[in-house]
This record gives structure tokens, C-alpha cells and sequence, in this order.
């Protein structure tokens, strides 16, 4: 038997959602609320994007105010998004992005990844180009202005690096010390010098702030790579970003066949990607020799094309990660069938080369590159180098700029 109290509003019995929304509404300031149009409008908003699949719903939020242009230089019709940042941004500004490393930006085509409606929420729950530049670039200084579409890549990467990485014009209330406060003038008692000097002191003392990044440090060093072969100079790294790319591979991750014990019975493997200044990683498979990820990522391709390098890790949660192999692949061949195929008229499905396998590399049999559907591929069975066993199933697709 229910009970109602005698002098209770009728409204109020319209479920208990509504009735603790009214508690925490009343217990809340009125100048530190959202109107209850605005949260209508954004429920609203997410409701309909839900209503759709993760491709249909992350084009309707390209179509949104602010996202239809680059995030970083302007450029129209961006077809790339860091899922991290919650960005869409051009093809030029996304090479950039990838050399910061995965920790600060993890970088997804439109159209050639897939995706999932994880990723898409959160992209969602991120508010898109004009939410993200009003945080990244809350204290831009009026004398410094951002890339144009036809900006060289070395004003990109500075730009990015800063607005990312140094976090130089955040905002002060997320934590970092704002050394740019908009429609800043020098006063008049200071004595005259160049906006460069004032700029270059403002960055250094930026610099030593520290940021919420530092855990990407941290990320990084849980890898446990060998630190002669895996740490990079301050001088490389600040040049990561100002390479001209030439191409983009696709590599899917397929399986792991008979990897090394690195637990007590079994491992927790995990695949690292690295290809220039680049890294990109799978995914953990807990407790599997035989892991198969299916898991395929994206890196740009340097003009000067260094071999991609695979490192194989056991994710360790209270130690450094234990190594358990690596190897690397020339991708120049698949490279140079895709830069033939561009320029031809084939579309029929054929064997465009390979890759042979000898003593001198790490195949365990030929690696074919063959054109399919119009696509460059390539797939490749690896035999893990400086362990005592394990092969590396991977398939490659040079993907060329125009996509």
C-alpha cells in the first residue's frame, strides 16, 4: 500500500530522479547553475547522437559550429581528430600532433579508423573545436598569431608543441600559471625591448611550470624500453614535428604466435609501433602467449623513411614493463607500390611485390604486397629479435595524403 503525504505537490510525484535533481538544484547557487534550457539543449543534443552509429553521429559533429575547420591553423574540412584533446584538425596539423606521442595526443582519421561509441562519446564529452580552444588558448598573447593553412611545418610544430605539450596558454584556473594575460601591455616604466625578448623569457619561465602532462612521463617510462635505444635527445625532440610527411601507413596489428613467458606461466603482452619520432600502442592482453589484438593504428610517413619498429612488451603493474622482442620492417617497397599505383590506372587485384625473406631479416616467410580493392597492402609475419621466441603477425596499408 502506498502513502502519500497530505499536503504534497502533485508535480512532485513524478519519480525520484526528478526529486533528487530538485534537491541538488535548490542546494546549488543560482549563478553557478545551468539553466535548465541549457541542460535540455545538451541532453537533448547527446540523446540524438546516441540515436545513430558511431560513423553517422562523428560526421554530425563535424558539421557542428568550430568544427569544420582545423583547430590548430583553419584549414577546411578536416578529416582527422586527436581523441584525446577532442579536436578535429587537418591532415598537416595531424603529423604534429602524432610526434607529441600518444600520452598527450592520440591522433584517428574520419574515415579510415573505425570507430566505436566510446571513442565518439568521449569526443562528445570533450565539446568539439571551440570548447577546446577556449581552454588551450585562453591567454594566447595578441602578438602571437596561430599557423594559417599555409603555414610551414616548423610554425605548426612550434604552435602545437606550446599550445599542447608546454600548456603556455592554458588557462589559469586549470591549474597553470598563465604567462600570457590577454591585452597584456609592457608598462611604461619597462625598459624598451623587443616583443621576441619579452617572448622568449615568457616561455622559459612557462617551461620550468609544471603541467598536468608530467604523467605521460610516467607512462612513458612504464614501458620499460632499453634506455640506449628508446630515449630520445631534447634537440631530436624538438625537431620531431618538423618533418614533411609523404604518406600515411595503416598497420594493423593482427596476432602474437608463442611468445615468451615473462610472469610466472604466461605474459601480458602489449605491441609498440614506432616509426621516426612517432609511437603509437595496442592494447593489453592479459595472461596470453597466443594474443590476437586485430587492433590497427595510424602513423605518418617521413619523407626520408625510416624502418618501422616493433617492440613487443609484458605489462607489469607494480615494476618496469618486461621486453619480450622486437623487430623492424622496411616499408620503402610498400611505399613505392603505392607511389606506382597512384599514378596508374589499376584497379584489378594483383601482386605488386615483396618483401623476401632471408637470413638477414626478421620474415618468417615473403612479405607480398598486392593491390586490393584499390588499397596497398602488404602482410607480414615477424620473428621477434633478442628473445627466445615469438612471431608478430601484422598487416600494412600505405594510405596516400589525398585520403
Amino acid at each position: 500500500m502506498s502513502t502519500q503525504h497530505g499536503n504534497s505537490d502533485p508535480k512532485s510525484s513524478s519519480g525520484s530522479g526528478s526529486c533528487l535533481y530538485d534537491l541538488l538544484c535548490s542546494e546549488t547557487p543560482s549563478w553557478n547553475r545551468v539553466s535548465d534550457a541549457e541542460t535540455s539543449s545538451s541532453i537533448q543534443r547527446k540523446d540524438t547522437l546516441k540515436s545513430t552509429g558511431p560513423r553517422r553521429r562523428l560526421e554530425s559533429l563535424l558539421h557542428e559550429s568550430g568544427n569544420g575547420v582545423c583547430a590548430d591553423c583553419g584549414s577546411p574540412d578536416p578529416k582527422w581528430v586527436s581523441v584525446s584533446l577532442g579536436v578535429f584538425i587537418c591532415i598537416k596539423c595531424s603529423g604534429v600532433h602524432r610526434s607529441l606521442g600518444v600520452h598527450i595526443s592520440k591522433v584517428l582519421s574520419v574515415k579510415l579508423d573505425e570507430w566505436t561509441d566510446d571513442q565518439v562519446d568521449s569526443l562528445v564529452n570533450l565539446g568539439g573545436n571551440i570548447v577546446a580552444n577556449n581552454k588551450y588558448e585562453a591567454c594566447l598573447p595578441d602578438n602571437l598569431k596561430k599557423p594559417r593553412p599555409d603555414s610551414s611545418i616548423e610554425e605548426r610544430s612550434d604552435f602545437i608543441k606550446r599550445k599542447y605539450e608546454v600548456l603556455q596558454f592554458l588557462d589559469g584556473n586549470d591549474q597553470i600559471i598563465c604567462p600570457y594575460p590577454p591585452h597584456q601591455k609592457p608598462s611604461s616604466s619597462t625598459p624598451q625591448c623587443s616583443a621576441g625578448h619579452h617572448f622568449a623569457q615568457d616561455k622559459k619561465q612557462c617551461e620550468k611550470q609544471p603541467t598536468r602532462h608530467r604523467i605521460g612521463h610516467k607512462f612513458r617510462n612504464s614501458w620499460g624500453r632499453k634506455d640506449s635505444e628508446h630515449k630520445s635527445t631534447k634537440k631530436t625532440n624538438s625537431l620531431a614535428g618538423m618533418v614533411e610527411f609523404i604518406g600515411l601507413v595503416k598497420v594493423n596489428v593482427v596476432k602474437g604466435t608463442n611468445l615468451a613467458v615473462r610472469d610466472m606461466m604466461t605474459s601480458d603482452p602489449y605491441v609498440i609501433l614506432a616509426l621516426g619520432q612517432q609511437s603509437v600502442k595496442t592494447r593489453v592482453i592479459k595472461n596470453n602467449l597466443n594474443p590476437v589484438w586485430n587492433e590497427s593504428l595510424m602513423l605518418s610517413i617521413p619523407e626520408n623513411i625510416p624502418p618501422l619498429k616493433v617492440l613487443v612488451y609484458d605489462k607489469d603493474t607494480f615494476s618496469t614493463d618486461d621486453f619480450m622482442g622486437d623487430a623492424e620492417i622496411d616499408i620503402q617497397p610498400l611505399v613505392a607500390a603505392a607511389k606506382a599505383c597512384e599514378n596508374s590506372e589499376l584497379r584489378e587485384s594483383m601482386q605488386l611485390g615483396k618483401w623476401v625473406a632471408s637470413k638477414d631479416n626478421t620474415l618468417v616467410k615473403d612479405g607480398i604486397i598486392t593491390l586490393v580493392d584499390g588499397k596497398v597492402k602488404q602482410e607480414i609475419s615477424l620473428r621477434l629479435q633478442n628473445v627466445e621466441r615469438g612471431v608478430l603477425e601484422i598487416e600494412l596499408e600505405c594510405v596516400p595524403l589525398t585520403q
